[in-house]
This record gives C-alpha cells, structure tokens and sequence, in this order.
C-alpha cells in the first residue's frame, strides 16, 4: 500500500514542481525590480494570505476527506452521498468568502491604517487581496474533490493555468512599466487576482452540474470534526506567518526592508517546501482512507522514516550549496543567506509534525490539533519577542525553528500517550545526526580550504557520501522504487 503512496507522491511531485517552479520565478522577478522595502509589502501581504484562507475554509478540506471515507464505509448511495458532502461543504465556504470580502470592502480604509503606512496610502490593496482570497476559497473545495477523487493531473492542470497566467501577466506589466506608477506593487496583485478567477472558472468545470447548498444536519456534524481543526489550523497558519508580522512590528529600523529579505530567503528554500507541498497532497487523503487500525500505524511509522530520509537529503542539497541558490535573488537581497539552513530546519520538522498529526485526524480526535499548534504558536511568539528586536530576521528564523520543535516535541507525546506508534526513532535520529555531522564537517573544510571550487568538490563528495549511505543502510533497489513510484497499471 505504500506502493500506492509513493505513485501519487510521485504524480503529484513531478507536477507540482513544475507548478510552483514556474510560481517561484516571481521571486528572481521580484527581487530586482523592487527594493528591500517593496518586497516588504508583497512579502507582508502573502504571509497574511494563508492566515484568510485557513480561517474561511473552516478545516472543510481534511473534512471532506474524512467523510467522503466515511461515505464510502457506510455504503448504499454512495455518490450521492459525497455529492450532498461536496454541496454542503462548498456552499459554506463560499458564503464564508463572500462575507470576508464585504467586510473587506466595507472596513479597508480601518483595516488600511491596522496594517501600516503603506496601506494607508493605498487602501485599495486590500480590496484586491480580499479579491484574491474570495476566488481561492470559491476553489477550495472543488479542489479537494479532484484529490479525493485522485484526479491529481487534472488538480495540477488547473493549477498550472492559474501560475502561468499570474507570471504571464506580472511579467507583461513590469515590461509595461506598471510597476512605476503610483499603484506601484498594486499590480502584483492584480496579476494574481486575475489568476484566481480564472482558474476557479476552469475548476467549476468539474462540479459536475453541482451547486453549492448546505445540507445543516450534515454540516453540523462535518463542524464538529472540522472546527478543531480551523482552531488548529489558525495557530498552525498563524505559526508560519507570526514571523514576518514580528519583523514588522518589533525591528526598531527599516523593519519593512527585513522583512523583504527575509521572505526572499524563505522563498529559497523552495525545493524542501516542494518536496512537502506534494507529500501532503498524496498523504492526506491516503492516510485518511479506511485502512484498517494495524495496516494505518504501518505505514505511517514506515512513511515518517522515508519522509525524513529524503527531507535530509534535500536539506544537504540547499543547504551545502546555499551560495549558489543565493544567485536566485537580486543582489541586496543576498545579505541573509546565512539563515538559509535554520530556515530548511524548520520546514523539515514541519513535515515531521504533519505525518504525527495523521493519527488524531483519522480517529477524530482534531481537538488534539489545537494543543500542537497552539504550542507552536506560543513559542514563536516567546523566542520571537525575545530574539527579533534584538536580531531581526536571523532572531525570526530561529524563533521559527524553535516553535516546530516544539510542535514536534508535543506530537510525539501525544502519539506516545494516546495512540502508539512503532515510528523508527532510533534510525530516524541516526539518519537526522548523521546529516547534521555531514553539514558541519563541510562546513569546516569550507573553512579550511579557501578555494570555493575546491570546498564544492568536498561538499559534492560528502552529499554523495550522504546519499550512498542512506542507501545501504536502507538496502534501497533505486530501480525498483523509481519502476514502482512512476509505474502505470
């Protein structure tokens, strides 16, 4: 069954990378177009974007999953039956997005001066973001439907359309010189928004002449799983964009010219938020189907493993040739690449925490969720306040780390208490030490050597080295897995 998990990481994986690679040639895009303080904005705006998203889905998504099993487990009309789950979960969604931007409209020039200066001058900008989040929710659900349904090059298509026209029309307007009018950077979110509409329009195509009408005795039952969730997935959001909302309220000087540089190293990482972004995509409806009890803890403790295996290996890849992945930025940007292996820590630990989260979400227990990243959210706020006033973005990232150890740390407990879990942690440790010892080895060599054509070649070997042990150690036929995750039947 694993099989299973590792063709659709796989479909999913190769997909996506396209997707979010041609995304992420905004970034390059960006960061030499606009100044530190610039991306500032756009950096402050897209870390709020999730949060909007997270709070108007209502953790509808995982709820679809759930019960569209549960549909399936309890038998007789199944079809219909995911077809009132889809019309019920959809049409509350898109009554909650609807409200969202009326409110925005409503309560922009309020929510304009909350925000900061440059908002205050252009109030409009956050009319055009709620824009974005009303078609994005309007999409949600829809797209969750097309991973249920394991239509993943159908779900990859539509979101392909929707990056290439964004790219397609943030680069036609800086060409036109957009960018240079007093809208300014408004315009990056105009190319976006025009995005969003269009791929919810080409995504409505699969609703199957289903309208969006909520069904109450079945959405009260879908709140009672989903709303621990929403409660969970705020602190969870709230943990990944905290951050950057600290770097501009607490860095005495040129807060918002951090906050660009900041972001522009994050969006570096992009090949470990890849590798997450398609294993989440595959796993979440894979885990949450209707395995049996002993089949489940199997496979999740074997996919934690093979999880953190190739997060190490991605990990040594960036993180040992981070000079290099620097040239991705504009050049003021480059000044924080230092916190570049702080940053991937972190986005390990946060697929660590989600394979620990899958057991409480099958057995129902979502509750469970807000006490992981309400922890979470309690350290980055401790660490944050403590190190960013002192060390702007370099005290974010390690505040950053420090809250997903914590989310990590209370994961494993739980599991531990409530639903033991044979995970491998003893290999899982080795594998993790052994990539930390490979990093600072080379890192020390780099020291000693001088020659920076020399220190690659050293650090080639040593990532070489890595890989070839893992291997071994796991007694891995490369041939079989790549013939097994890639196969068609």
């Amino acid at each position: 069954m694993l099989e299973k998990l590792a063709k659709q990481t796989a479909v999913y994986g190769i997909s996506t990378i396209v997707v979010r690679f041609l995304s992420y040639l905004l970034t390059p895009y960006y960061t030499r177009i606009f100044g530190q303080e610039t991306y500032g904005v756009v950096t402050d705006i897209y870390a709020l974007i999730p949060l909007a998203l997270t709070l108007l889905t209502m953790g509808m998504e995982s709820s679809y999953f759930r019960f569209a099993a549960k549909a399936e487990e309890a038998g007789g009309d199944v079809a219909a039956a995911k077809r009132k789950l889809f019309a019920t979960t959809w049409g509350v969604t898109s009554l909650a997005a609807a409200g969202f931007f009326a409110a925005a409209l409503l309560f922009r020039d309020g929510a304009a001066r909350l925000m900061g200066e440059v908002y205050t001058l252009h109030p409009e900008y956050i009319v055009w973001v709620a824009a974005i989040v009303l078609f994005d929710v309007w999409a949600a659900i829809p797209f969750s439907r097309l991973r249920e349904q394991g239509r993943a090059m159908i779900f990859v298509g539509f979101k392909l359309l929707g990056v290439v026209l964004n790219v397609a029309l943030a680069v036609a307007f800086g060409l036109m010189g957009l960018y240079a009018t007093d809208f300014g950077v408004g315009w990056v979110f105009v190319a976006n928004l025009a995005a969003s509409a269009a791929t919810w329009g080409a995504v409505l195509c699969t609703a199957d002449r289903t309208v969006p009408r909520i069904s109450l005795p079945l959405l009260a039952a879908v709140f009672a799983y989903s709303l621990p969730l929403l409660a969970g997935g705020l602190a969870g959001t709230a943990n990944e964009f905290i951050d950057r909302q600290l770097i501009k309220y607490l860095v005495p000087e040129g807060a918002m010219a951090q906050l660009g540089v900041y972001g522009a190293i994050t969006k570096i990482a992009v090949v470990m938020m890849l590798f997450y972004q398609m294993y989440r995509l595959a796993a979440e409806p894979f885990f949450l189907s209707n395995f049996r009890k002993t089949d489940f803890v199997r496979m999740n403790a074997a996919a934690l493993k093979y999880y953190v295996m190739a997060s190490m290996v991605i990990f040594l890849g960036i993180a040992l040739f981070r000079d290099l992945f620097a040239l991705i930025v504009g050049r003021e940007f480059r000044e924080g690449i230092y916190i570049l292996p702080v940053v991937l820590g972190a986005n390990v630990l946060t697929g660590v925490w989600l394979n620990l989260s899958f057991w409480y979400k099958r057995e129902e227990r979502t509750s469970l969720a807000i006490v992981v990243t309400g922890t979470g959210l309690a350290a980055i706020l401790g660490f944050g306040s403590w190190m960013i006033p002192r060390w702007g973005y370099f005290g974010a990232a390690w505040a950053r780390l420090a809250s997903e150890t914590a989310m990590v740390a209370v994961s494993w407990w739980l599991n531990r208490r409530f639903f033991p879990t044979p995970y491998d942690w003893r290999r899982i440790g080795e594998y993790a030490a052994a990539a930390l010892g490979v990093f600072a080895l080379c890192e020390a060599a780099t020291a000693c050597i001088g020659n920076k054509w020399a220190g690659y070649a050293f650090n080639i070997v040593a990532f070489a080295g890595y890989a070839a042990y893992l291997v071994r150690r796991e007694r891995i036929d490369l041939g079989a897995l790549v013939r097994s995750a890639l196969g068609r039947r």
